[in-house]
Order: C-alpha cells, then sequence, then structure tokens
C-alpha cells in the first residue's frame, strides 16, 4: 500500500508542475483513455451542477452518469476537499 502512495504522490507532484491547459491536456492524453477523460469531465460537470443547486434528477437529465457515480460525486461535494475549493 505505501509504494501505491508512493506512486501516487508523484503523480500529483507532476500534476502541479503543468504549466497551461495545453500541457496538461497533453499528459492527460497520455495517462487516460478518452472515454476516461470524459468520465472525469462528466464528473466535474455533475459536481458543478449540484453546487449550483440542481437536483439528482436534473443533473441525470442533463449527463450520462449512473445514480451510483452521481452519488459518489454528491458525497464529494458535499463532504470532500477538492471540488468546492476548486470550483466555484
Amino acid at each position: 500500500m505505501e509504494q501505491i502512495n508512493e506512486k501516487m504522490e508523484e503523480l500529483f507532484a507532476l500534476i502541479l508542475k503543468l504549466d497551461n491547459i495545453e500541457d496538461c491536456r497533453a499528459l492527460f492524453e497520455d495517462l487516460c483513455t478518452r472515454k476516461e477523460l470524459e468520465k472525469m469531465a462528466e464528473r466535474v460537470f455533475a459536481a458543478k451542477l449540484l453546487m449550483q443547486g440542481n437536483t439528482y434528477n436534473q443533473v441525470m437529465a442533463q449527463t450520462d452518469m449512473s445514480s451510483a457515480t452521481l452519488c459518489r460525486v454528491s458525497q464529494c461535494v458535499q463532504y470532500g476537499k477538492g471540488y468546492s475549493k476548486l470550483l466555484k
């Protein structure tokens, strides 16, 4: 488990080195499949909708997301640290 944590820390440190959106796009296109990127983007979009006060049904109507995934995003919006700090 510690080795995984070290690898994740290296990943986060690499992401922090990005200077612009082009570098970010290039790195994430190297790291992830197109479908993975689409799913991550969909989660960010759903989080923004939830933070704007949209209901689950409204978010489900605007996304291609399962209710289980939307529940996970909602929990992160409510109790996590990332979305609330970065999405305003």
